[in-house]
């Protein structure tokens, strides 16, 4: 049996990455590839952060968790806003942890600004404390979306006509950086990025089915959804009275169930929506994998088992390919 040291020689500073649209096969293939290769599962995904929304994001279930070890599932509240960079902190934690424990990094997402920042860097911008972050979402709240918006573009005339009224997100990363260092956000943007993980090289698997074939797949996930609890989690959801601009309350789903609860509109106009809604944000993903992700390995199907050997034979050469 390799001895800890060995595991960690034979992994290096390698990390793989598994990027595609929502429900092409993702998770699937994380826990297949974390199985053989002694694997830990960290999330890309900014739905999947929020502890409230197991169903509705598609969270790996508690015993594909038990299978292979998870990281930042289900880490956060939706109170909270996970930024691109506060991802790339708390992955770039797991990475290192993972690779110290002799197991190969799987990063598995298809949040795009996740994966770009984490390999391509980030601006160099302080950490900004806790209390502007929140003053920063009080200052929303007060003004209300389009004063809010208006503060930014005083702010940052270049943030704000490029960010739109109901990004709040955005918006508010904007504000609360103009606001703490003095100095436009975007001005921040224009400095040289850095890499969090320099010595880290990264392989990248992008997974890209035929539109047909996904959106079906879009269309069936969320009917199985429904019928998993999807309606009890939105209206636990519901019960704790969390702000309507917040991400957790924008994602895929949300806004459409909560009108369903509510009495608004029939649960199968809610259903239709949120499926036509879940094809739109599909198509989006399919073309950033397509046009910013460059020498991936690329699935042009959904993934099953059956492409599990040509998988593991790329990443098997991956591994063994020396550093250059």
């Amino acid at each position: 049996m390799p001895t800890h040291d060995q595991e960690k020689d034979e992994k290096g500073n390698s990390a793989l990455i598994i990027a595609g649209p929502t429900a092409c096969g993702k998770s699937a293939m994380a826990i297949d590839v974390a199985e053989h290769f002694n694997g830990t599962v960290i999330n890309a995904d900014s739905q999947q952060v929020y502890k409230e929304l197991r169903v509705l994001s598609a969270r790996p279930s508690i015993e594909d968790e038990k299978r292979v070890p998870h990281r930042l599932f289900g880490m956060m509240t939706g109170s909270e806003i996970c930024s691109a960079g506060h991802w790339v902190d708390l992955a770039v934690t797991e990475i290192k942890s993972t690779l110290d424990q002799g197991r190969l990094p799987i990063l598995v997402g298809g949040t795009g600004m996740y994966l770009k920042s984490l390999t391509e860097g980030l601006s160099p911008i302080p950490e900004i404390p806790a209390h502007v972050r929140k003053q920063a979402s009080s200052r929303h709240q007060e003004l209300g979306t389009e004063a809010f918006h208006d503060e930014v573009n005083h702010l940052d005339p270049v943030s704000g006509a490029r960010l739109p009224v109901g990004d709040t997100q955005r918006l508010l990363r904007a504000w609360e950086v103009s606001i703490f260092t003095g100095r436009a956000f975007s001005s921040w943007q224009d400095e040289p990025r850095i890499l969090p993980l320099p010595d880290v090289r990264f392989a990248t698997i992008a997974i890209t089915p035929p539109r047909d074939e996904l959106y079906a797949a879009i269309d069936a996930r969320f009917l199985r959804m429904v019928d998993e609890g999807a309606l009890d989690e939105i209206k636990a959801l519901e019960a704790l009275g969390f702000r309507a601009d917040l991400p957790l309350m924008k994602a895929l789903g949300v806004p459409q169930l909560l009108d369903y609860v509510a009495g608004d509109v029939p649960l199968e106009d809610a259903i239709t929506q949120a499926q036509k809604l879940s094809r739109n944000y599909a198509k989006r993903q399919l073309t950033w994998v397509r046009n910013q992700i460059e020498d991936a390995y690329r699935l042009d199907a959904q993934y099953s088992k059956r492409f599990s050997g040509e998988i593991f034979s790329f990443i098997h050469e991956f591994l063994l390919t020396p550093e250059a």
